[in-house]
């Protein structure tokens, strides 16, 4: 009898592989999908892959999406400035969305009408999983074993030594989930509301105690250059990590609203992501108008909670998409930064559409584009709404 065909969004970690184990030996035909947004080497995939088919995976791949990331969220990150709550660049949350919609991809072109992934019922992925499994694809039907079954570590641990699987599970002291675009980190200290995270509990030491300059260009919003050399932006992405990682650059624990209603902390070290971003805001800064950083401000953040929360697919995040893209035309320039242990500091712009010039005014300096007349009259037209509603209401 032939078998049904199911696609298994597949990690190699211990919920995964329970789940590749259990279903394979129930009749299906696992495919088992890893999708890369930049977490995983060839050493770790060649690993994974041999796991896979010990578990009974039928297929094993691995998917490349490190372009279609890019392109297709990551550039609108920076595009809007995205920081979660003025901190978190949204590393963990952003992969999830396109391994998501590369999985039901997947799905659609062998003709599976089953997909299955690894989430409990305690955390944001299982929303983010389903709600693009639903949307892309809803006669497709979900399968989450450890979700419905209410699956506890020991008990995934035993099925899987009941089945002649022999591997150690020890859980790691800190989690680890690395990316493109930052990397979490969880431990026993980020489940409390007061407890640093300890310094070994960061991928990446301090390796550099002095500071250096480096520069960042953009074309149009996007990273096109590194100190003058040139790249596509995820290999320039990439470059830039391993510049600043070495100075322990990009760490911090954001706090947040989870999608289903409770507060979480969650560790992360991003270095590239936010000195691209704050590299990027500062050219902002110099070439956009006052309406335009604020009405980007207020969609940036909009955009950032709507992935967040899973609603990548909502029609409004194209539109949010076309008028970030439309606003990024002269934003283009380099951006001169210093990289010193632990902190990075933004030195200054140059680009040809910077909006400070000197010959309309200098701020705090002599004015040249107005008299002391013109002034004054700007001040008391400025305030005369305000002194109408002060005569009406007195008492205020």
């Amino acid at each position: 009898m032939k078998k049904t065909p199911l696609v298994l969004a597949y990690s190699g970690g211990l919920d995964t592989s329970y789940c590749l184990k259990k279903l394979s030996s129930e009749g299906y035909e696992v495919h088992a999908i890893s999708v890369n947004t930049g977490g995983f080497s060839a050493t770790e995939i060649n690993t994974i892959e041999k796991k896979a088919y010990q578990m009974g995976a039928h297929v094993y791949q691995n998917i490349d999406a490190l372009s279609s990331f890019y392109q297709q969220i990551v550039k609108y990150l920076i595009f809007g400035n995205v920081l979660k709550n003025n901190t978190y660049p949204l590393s963990v949350s952003a992969e999830r969305i396109i391994q998501a919609v590369e999985i039901v991809r997947y799905a659609q072109k062998i003709g599976a009408h089953h997909i299955a992934h690894g989430s409990t019922g305690a955390g944001n992925d299982q929303v983010r999983f389903d709600l693009i499994f639903q949307v892309m694809a809803p006669e497709i039907e979900i399968i989450t074993l450890i979700r419905d079954q209410q699956l506890s570590r020991e008990d995934e641990i035993a099925y899987l030594q009941s089945q002649g699987i022999e591997m150690s599970w020890d859980k790691a002291q800190y989690s680890i989930n690395q990316g493109l675009w930052g990397t979490s980190v969880g431990g026993s200290e980020t489940l409390t509301s007061d407890l640093p995270l300890p310094d070994q509990a960061y991928p990446s030491a301090l390796k550099k105690e002095d500071s250096s300059e480096i520069s960042l260009t953009f074309e149009k919003g996007e990273l096109s250059a590194i100190d003058g050399a040139t790249g596509d932006p995820v290999t320039l992405i990439q470059k830039l990590q391993e510049v600043a990682k070495s100075y322990a650059i990009g760490r911090d624990i954001h706090v947040g609203d989870t999608i289903i209603g409770i507060k979480g902390r969650v560790g992360f070290e991003a270095a590239a992501p936010l000195i691209i971003i704050k590299a990027h805001h500062l050219l902002e800064k110099h070439t956009l108008t006052k309406w335009q950083l604020f009405q980007k401000e207020q969609l940036g953040n909009f955009y950032g909670m709507l992935l967040h929360e899973g609603q990548y697919l909502d029609p409004v995040m194209r539109n949010i998409e076309a008028f970030l893209k439309d606003s990024q035309v002269n934003v283009s320039g380099t951006v001169k930064i210093a990289l010193h242990p632990y902190r990075f500091e933004l030195l200054g712009v140059q680009s040809e559409h910077d909006l400070m010039q000197a010959q309309f005014g200098s701020y705090g300096e002599m004015n040249k584009g107005w008299t002391a007349t013109e002034a004054k009259g700007f001040i008391k037209i400025s305030a005369n709404a305000h002194k109408i509603y002060k005569s009406v209401n007195k008492n205020i």
